[in-house]
């Protein structure tokens, strides 16, 4: 009895050259290197790259096996792969670390993205690798710890406990120094330069570093020192209103109007917002109808 022949014809041998040609072609055409996902060849159909990558790892097809797309890539065209890194020593992240510095005038945080002197690594990687000690790195450190102890830079998470008090100190020199007080966007402190304003906000609110949370910069400044909380404004009363407004009346002969601006005799208030104030029940003001806004305020003060 005759075998039948097997209808499908055998796949044609391939050959490493030919492989890294085709792997050319594709970069040329796509400015990328292939993947094992990354679907047909056009130069030999049916075939894909996930195929070829078998045939690589196996040893069929004339392969010689034990290869891989991304490794035969590597070999051939310096391609980065991701399954095969080279290792890392903590002398070539703190010369990164160094150039880092050098260019940008800050040292490198795990969130800083790429390495631009190392393309292809993350900071957030390196960070990684020093944590879970891989790529031949001891393990148990991280990005900050390693610049804290190499470079004496200031690891957060180690940083000294603070008091109210110091941060009024610190505030105080900021406004004999600028002649304003520090807010959130005021940037990093003159006199402590590991510090920022912004930073300091953050630890008030939550409560770290030995301070008790649930206050703000702009708070401490209102309690300790008497500055404006937009936020927070002070209390007011119907006295008060027709006090600046009498005052503002001997100053200029007319009685205020809402479009009047600013007050003199209260800096941050304005006569809009005292109106508003009086129309909604605001700050310590009666609800209306009693005062429902300073024109009708000042008319009943006129009669």
């Amino acid at each position: 009895m005759t075998q039948r022949r097997s209808s499908i014809a055998p796949r044609p041998r391939l050959k490493l050259e030919r492989i890294v040609a085709w792997a050319d072609a594709y970069h040329r055409r796509t400015g990328q290197w292939p993947r094992r996902t990354s679907g047909p060849v056009p130069e030999s159909r049916p075939d894909t790259w996930q195929r070829i990558d078998a045939c690589l790892y196996r040893g069929s097809r004339g392969l010689p096996g034990g290869s891989s797309l991304a490794r035969l890539l590597a070999e051939r065209r310096g391609v980065r792969n991701h399954q095969a890194l080279p290792d890392l020593t903590e002398g070539q992240i703190l010369a990164w670390a160094d150039a880092h510095h050098r260019r940008t005038g800050r040292w490198p945080y795990l969130t800083s993205g790429r390495v631009i002197d190392a393309p292809g690594e993350r900071w957030s990687a390196i960070h990684t690798n020093l944590q879970l000690g891989q790529r031949g790195l001891h393990g148990g450190s991280s990005l900050a710890r390693l610049l804290e102890r190499r470079r004496g830079v200031r690891n957060i998470k180690h940083a000294p406990a603070l008091i109210i008090a110091k941060i009024v100190r610190w505030a105080d020199a900021h406004h004999r120094r600028t002649g304003a007080w520090p807010q959130v966007k005021s940037g990093r402190l003159a006199d402590a330069p590991d510090e920022t304003w912004s930073n300091l906000d953050q630890l008030l609110r939550i409560g770290s570093r030995g301070l008790p949370g649930g206050s703000s910069l702009a708070r401490v400044l209102s309690e300790r020192r008497g500055v404006r909380n937009a936020k927070y404004p002070p209390k007011l009363s119907v006295r008060q209103v027709l006090a600046w407004a009498e005052a503002h009346h001997r100053r200029t002969r007319r009685w205020p109007k809402v479009t009047d601006g600013s007050l003199p005799d209260a800096p941050g208030e304005t006569w809009w917002n005292l109106n508003q104030a009086l129309r909604n029940g605001y700050r310590g003001l009666p609800r209306p109808p009693k005062a429902r806004s300073l024109p009708d305020l000042l008319a009943h003060r006129r009669q």
